[in-house]
C-alpha cells in the first residue's frame, strides 16, 4: 500500500486537547512503524473506511472526512472501529475538518491552507494518527499498494 505521510505541524496546533501529549515526540522512524501497522489495517478495513468517507460527503455533512485512529482515550469523532473488537492496534474514529475545526485542533485561519493540501477524498483516506508520542495526519490511497512514507 502505498503511503503518503504529510505532517502539518502549522494545521495540529493544539495538541493539549489530548491531556497525555504535551508536546509531539513523533520521529520518523516511529510514525513509519505506526505506518506500518495503519497499512495492514487498510488492507482489512480499507472498504469501511471508504464507505463512511463516501457517506460523510454524500451526506453533506464535510467535503473533508477525517478519520482518528488512536490507542488512547480521544473524544472526537463518533467510533466506526473500535481496536479490541478488530483485533488492531488502532480504535478508528470519524470526523470532519468542520470538528476539528470546532475543537481548536486545526486553526479556522488555517482552513484554506489545508483545504489546498487535503488529498482527494475519493482516493485517499485522511487519518488523524493519535499516539503516546504525538499526532501527526496520514493521506493513505484507497488503492493497495507497497508502503512507502513521504517526506515533509
Amino acid at each position: 500500500m502505498n503511503f503518503e505521510m504529510r505532517r502539518f505541524k502549522q494545521f495540529v496546533c493544539h495538541i493539549k486537547h489530548f491531556p497525555n501529549f504535551a508536546v509531539n515526540k513523533m520521529t520518523e522512524e516511529i510514525l513509519a512503524q505506526y505506518i506500518r501497522t495503519l497499512q495492514l489495517d487498510m488492507n482489512m478495513f480499507k472498504d469501511s473506511l471508504k464507505e463512511v468517507s463516501d457517506d460523510i460527503i454524500k451526506e453533506g455533512f464535510s467535503k473533508h472526512p477525517i478519520f482518528v485512529a488512536h490507542q488512547e482515550d480521544v473524544k472526537l469523532g463518533e467510533e466506526i472501529l473500535n481496536r479490541e473488537e478488530i483485533g488492531s492496534q488502532f480504535t478508528y474514529q470519524a470526523s470532519t475538518l468542520e470538528e476539528f475545526m470546532e475543537r481548536g485542533i486545526i486553526e479556522k485561519s488555517k482552513k484554506a491552507d489545508f483545504e489546498r493540501t487535503f488529498k482527494d477524498p475519493s482516493k485517499h483516506c485522511c487519518i488523524f494518527l493519535v499516539t503516546q508520542y504525538g499526532a501527526s495526519f496520514v493521506f493513505v490511497p484507497f488503492e493497495s499498494a507497497e508502503p512507502k512514507p513521504s517526506k515533509d
